[in-house]
């Protein structure tokens, strides 16, 4: 059974993955870029200072990249203050898991996303860690950031059981040597290969139950 289990934040909490992906179009189309049509997917996974370096130097924005990520991530911000995103029983699927096991965040978002994702549906106490990709060496697929989250818990990287739903992060957290658990994103399906590294995979947070997790 699973010492913890760690989870990303977009995709498998809150549905913010086409917000990000909305904020940067208009971010790039406001400051001189160009968008190409890979780009959505080459920046998911990115940490900040990778994707705001990528907006700059592939998509011609001119700004400084720390300028980027703070500008964008402010209007995520507002928006999850707004009208906060939940994906349908994540919230009380994270109750669930946090009565049994530790559980920590391994997101590719800026610090002031995950904090406002986590206050907004009041389950910040249910989170034992969080870790955003900007706090680490390299984003996702590296798995630094999901080595981060099982360092802060306390535990072992193989003895935990992850979340995710996108390519990058499905090849960081097998990187990791976690178990991983694929809950594939629907605007934005992972690739086939990257889909093959989980142990499992079911429809949303809701489905990785307890009964599920200590079957791995």
């Amino acid at each position: 059974m699973p010492d913890a289990i760690v989870l990303d934040l977009d995709g498998v909490i809150v549905d913010t993955e086409e917000v990000w992906d909305r904020e940067r179009r208009a971010y790039a189309a406001a400051h001189g870029g160009t968008w190409r049509d890979e780009a959505t997917r080459a920046m998911q996974g990115m940490s900040s200072a990778e994707w705001s370096a990528y907006l700059r130097d592939e998509l011609g924005v001119d700004r400084d990249p720390r300028q980027i990520s703070r500008e964008v991530a402010a209007a995520v911000v507002a928006h999850v203050r707004d009208e906060l995103p939940l994906l349908p029983g994540a919230s009380a699927a994270v109750r669930t898991l946090a009565g049994r096991w530790p559980l920590a965040v391994a997101s590719s978002a800026n610090r002031e996303v995950i904090d406002a994702v986590l206050d907004g549906a009041a389950l910040t106490a249910c989170f034992g860690a969080t870790v955003s990709s900007e706090e680490v060496a390299r984003g996702k697929p590296a798995p630094d950031v999901y080595l981060a989250a099982a360092a802060r818990l306390g535990v072992e990287p193989a003895s935990c059981a992850a979340v995710e739903d996108s390519s990058n992060g499905l090849r960081a957290a097998h990187a990791a040597g976690m178990v991983v658990i694929a809950t594939p994103n629907r605007a934005f399906p992972p690739a086939a290969d990257a889909l093959e590294l989980a142990r499992v995979v079911v429809g949303g947070l809701r489905d990785v139950t307890p009964e599920l997790v200590a079957s791995l």
